[in-house]
């Protein structure tokens, strides 16, 4: 059972342990048990400073892309989107939609997300050869749970298996969602962000 559906489900308890083996024993023969990916990744973003919502179907996202709207007042705003896909599902939200990096917030999808950073994968499928600290300060990401993966290196043989014939350029991650968290190579000259995550269950 998925961290997510956990989340959701009150019953759920954890097995429990044998009375009979303390927890000293248990930890000099055992090893530490590793968290389900989701679980570390939603941890990890979390500790970034992104904020997480858990849609279980396309209903709750559009609840919860709403909720986000009337919390912000971003109605009748500029939005910064590539993505025609997202343009066309949410146009029912009296947004305008461009390319203008002045707009209030960038809405993009993603490539996938990096469980042990708690970060965000992006290539120029999503912001063609931009740099993140080109993006407005607000950021809203739609990403599905089957694109959670447990490091870097995954995330990049997702996109190589996925985009077998055209392999994109300008793969970044964003996760300095703080300004105290160190920076890798890999989110070089990015900035701090404000950052919603809709994940949609898929799996």
């Amino acid at each position: 059972m998925s961290l997510f559906k956990r989340l959701l489900n009150p019953n759920y308890k954890t097995k429990k342990k044998d009375p009979k083996t303390s927890d000293s024993e248990q930890s000099s023969y055992y090893p530490e048990p590793k968290l389900p990916i989701d679980e570390r990744f939603t941890h990890q973003f979390k500790n970034n400073g992104g904020k997480f919502i858990y849609c279980e179907n396309w209903e709750d996202v559009m609840e919860s892309f709403d909720n986000i709207m009337v919390e912000n007042d971003w109605y009748e705003q500029d939005v910064f989107c590539f993505d025609q896909q997202l343009s066309e599902r949410f146009d029912g939200f009296n947004l305008n939609f461009g390319t203008n990096p002045e707009a209030k917030f960038f809405l993009s999808q993603c490539e996938s997300l990096i469980a042990n950073i708690g970060a965000i994968m992006l290539s120029s499928n999503q912001v063609k050869e931009k740099r993140t600290n080109e993006f407005p300060y607000h950021i809203i990401i739609l990403a599905r749970t089957s694109q959670i993966v447990e490091n870097i290196s995954d995330g990049l043989r997702m996109i190589k298996n996925q985009k077998s014939t055209h392999i994109p350029s300008n793969i970044t991650t964003i996760q300095d969602f703080e300004s105290d968290k160190e920076k890798d190579f890999m989110n070089d000259g990015s900035s701090t962000k404000n950052l919603y995550l809709l994940l949609l269950e898929d799996l």
